[in-house]
């Protein structure tokens, strides 16, 4: 099979399952409607009885439960099952093109491959093939462990970024692996999309694959050497877990006597990712927005209005404020109640760099000094607007909602500073996250 070590890939041996209506088996990435438990409720009722990914990925939402270790022992015995009971057709070694259209109307193309672990390096100003583009918190790795250690499979939400300009990879391969009949064709639940997938799977494909990679690494590497192959667009502390993982049974192998060859053989060695290109026109890159709960509105605003140099306004409606952070790079909106009636208020600033780069230090420091006599003062991420509006309509809450994200000078900006803060950006709508659907065997 043909070798793509030198970009840190490999063609993966991919489980499908038997069934191919995959509306019941494929379910939105574990780190989506982490505030919405109902959303994953309606998730449960819809895939009762049936083979699901939901089985076999613990949603984010029920990460600090009390129950998280009986969820992931069913998890793990869970995947054993789906193994060994028939749920999937026998592993092929390629790699899958697809295309996903989202209830937007848009379609996003991607590749599914395996990436190298070594390849990529999650730390600050990193030069590897592979690096993050936001900040990894250190301690949202071990529960995630938790889960990866010793599983038998993995599905993929991790998606790679590639700088892609004349289209050549994901798009370019796209067109020759349409000559296969579709590997799975579906809709995805609760009227998420479509998605459909063709293999990669002869030497002639896969040798273009290799060619466009080529290319691509060769206009993005630096007069020193350095390349900068593939950015990290969703999933980055699931791939951070997927290489502490990695170099945690990487050392224990070797302390067991076994060669480094043998070692580096190994499925652990692996992630299975999307690679997607940038600028592709179905890809849109949207801000994470922020919540705070049990929070004073005024005292917050007028903290980020003073240490950012803004001016306050009140805007008529729900769809007056979006309009004009939409249609900003450097304003925020709140939504929040007051005496019962819910406020809208934007705050316009003149920042010259990354909206959420300015932002995320004041917030930090805001809570970091108003935590000691407000415990319940807390923050998180909210994945796309009509979450955020209902969020800002509880009592306590503020939504903030953030200006868009510029993507055509992403992968400089990520090169010259380093990540950007945690949670700067979200490719897409929350329902337009990728859905687990391809499996592989790990441990």
């Amino acid at each position: 099979m043909t070798d793509l070590s030198e970009f840190g890939l490999k063609v993966p041996e991919i489980l499908l399952p038997k069934e191919k209506n995959l509306e019941t088996w494929c379910v939105v990435a574990c780190d989506q409607f982490t505030q919405n438990p109902e959303y994953w409720e309606n998730v449960k009722n819809a895939t009762q009885g049936k083979p699901s990914t939901l089985n076999i990925i613990l949603p984010e939402v029920f990460l600090s439960a009390d129950d998280r270790a009986e969820r992931i022992s069913k998890i793990k015995n869970t995947m054993n099952d789906y193994l060994s009971g028939g749920v999937f057709d026998s592993p092929k070694e390629q790699i899958i093109y697809l295309e996903r259209t989202t209830p937007f109307g848009r379609k996003r193309c991607g590749l599914i491959c395996a990436l190298d672990l070594d390849s990529y390096e999650w730390k600050p100003f990193a030069k590897s093939l592979v690096r993050a583009t936001e900040a990894t918190i250190v301690e949202r790795i071990p529960p995630r462990k938790e889960i990866r250690n010793g599983a038998s499979l993995e599905s993929p939400h991790i998606m790679l970024l590639v700088n892609d300009r004349e289209h050549k990879l994901v798009e370019g391969c796209g067109n020759f692996a349409k000559k296969n009949p579709p590997c799975y064709d579906s809709d995805l639940m609760l009227s998420s999309g479509h998605v459909t997938g063709w293999a990669l799977d002869d030497e002639e494909m896969l040798l273009k694959v290799k060619g466009a990679l080529g290319e691509i690494k060769a206009k993005n590497t630096s007069s020193c050497g350095d390349c900068f192959l593939f950015a990290v667009g969703d999933g980055n502390h699931s791939l951070a877990t997927a290489k502490a993982v990695w170099e945690e049974y990487k050392a224990r192998l070797l302390s067991e006597g076994k060669s480094e060859a043998e070692v580096m053989q190994s499925r652990v060695r692996y992630a299975l990712v999307e690679i997607v290109n940038i600028y592709d026109e179905g890809l849109t890159f949207e801000p994470i927005h922020r919540v705070l709960l049990n929070v004073n509105a005024d005292e917050l605003i007028k903290k980020l209005a003073d240490s950012l140099g803004g001016k306050i306004e009140e805007a008529a409606d729900a769809s007056t404020l979006e309009k004009s952070v939409h249609g900003s790079n450097a304003d925020f909106g709140f939504i929040f109640k007051k005496d019962g009636k819910c406020r809208y208020v934007l705050l316009k600033t003149s920042i010259k760099e990354l909206a959420v780069s300015r932002l995320q230090p004041v917030l930090d420091a805001y809570i970091a000094e108003n935590k000691k006599t407000n415990p319940e003062l807390e923050i998180d991420y909210i994945h796309g607007s009509d979450e955020l509006f209902r969020l800002g309509t509880k009592e306590g809450n503020v939504s903030l909602m953030l200006p868009p994200v510029a993507k055509d000078s992403f992968f400089n900006t990520i090169n010259q500073t380093g990540p950007l803060p945690r949670k700067s950006f979200s490719m897409g709508e929350a329902s337009e996250k990728r859905f687990y659907l391809e499996c592989r065997k790990l441990f």
